[in-house]
């Protein structure tokens, strides 16, 4: 299967199943249950799904099970962009070409849509239909937790809102980026050997072909601020570099920038080497993050 039809495929089983997870409500609080919906129902390039189902694939783990663990990272990474948009944080109007949850509604319901977007995540991977094995849903619990956390998404937002956020060099730069945005790419494809229970050489090669594919992703996105217009990108540009902010661009240029983008993609793809054929469609997804208009 061709990378685009796969994420295509991907992104319309992980909708239906959202679909399932977060059934409308009625009654006051169908208000809040509504705005979830509308976050996590908003489409998006689904990557975070796609690399569980992948990573689970290299080991033939059910795909029930992957599909499961793709829906909670979803809701996790849907909850983020919730809170992202917020006044407090980067006061975004736009994302995913339509309006954010608390434009759609109000501050107070997006808060709590993305709050109940992160708790929903970890109802999900705690169910036994996730795996059989408590000790296996255990593990994704806490890597999950970690990826989310102030050791990681939660930890590298506060980064980028700090003062200090215009005076990091590429080192701090690549450091905040590889926790706000690398940490829940590297659970998801983590995600896969953790369900298997994979040898930990097998377990470390996806652990680095996801660190060099997240800092590529972040490169990309830097790029796509610089170059692109909102109308393409479906949420506002240039926000970073109007702000002071320290980025790949400002430290590299495009031409740097890309790159090195590049390189990490060549990093990434070697990683997989041990996996053969059956890693292909990950070394296209490594490609695609850095061709990438969107």
């Amino acid at each position: 299967m061709k990378l685009q039809d796969a994420l295509a495929s991907q992104g319309e089983t992980i909708s239906a199943l959202l679909d399932r997870m977060l059934p409308k409500t009625d009654g006051p609080r169908g208000r809040v249950v509504e705005a979830m919906r509308y976050a996590a129902l908003s489409g998006g390039k689904r990557l975070r799904p796609f690399l569980v189902r992948e990573s689970a694939r290299l080991f033939d783990v059910p795909e029930q099970q992957a599909l499961r663990v793709g829906a909670a990272i979803e809701m996790v990474h849907c909850y983020s962009l919730i809170h992202d948009d917020l006044p407090a944080m980067d006061d975004s109007d736009l994302r995913r070409g339509r309006p954010t949850v608390h434009i759609a509604f109000d501050e107070a319901t997006a808060i709590l849509a993305g709050d109940g977007l992160l708790t929903e995540a970890f109802a999900v991977l705690s169910g036994p239909e996730t795996h059989d094995l408590a000790a296996v849903r255990v593990e994704l619990l806490r890597q999950l937790a970690a990826a989310a956390g102030a050791a990681g998404m939660v930890g590298g937002q506060m980064i980028d809102m700090s003062p200090e956020r215009a005076e990091l060099d590429l080192a701090g730069i690549s450091h905040l980026q590889s926790l706000k945005t690398g940490a829940l790419i590297l659970f998801s494809c983590e995600a896969g050997p953790i369900l298997a229970q994979a040898p930990e050489p097998q377990r470390q090669a996806l652990k680095d072909y996801a660190r060099d594919l997240g800092l590529a992703f972040q490169i990309a996105d830097d790029i796509l601020d610089a170059e692109s217009t909102p109308e393409a990108l479906g949420k506002p540009t240039g926000q970073d570099a109007s702000l002071g902010k320290a980025t790949f661009v400002g430290q590299l240029g495009i031409s740097g920038a890309r790159n090195k983008a590049e390189a990490l993609v060549d990093s990434a793809c070697r990683r997989l080497d041990l996996f053969g054929q059956k890693a292909d469609l990950l070394r296209e997804a490594a490609a695609f993050v850095v061709a990438r208009r969107s």
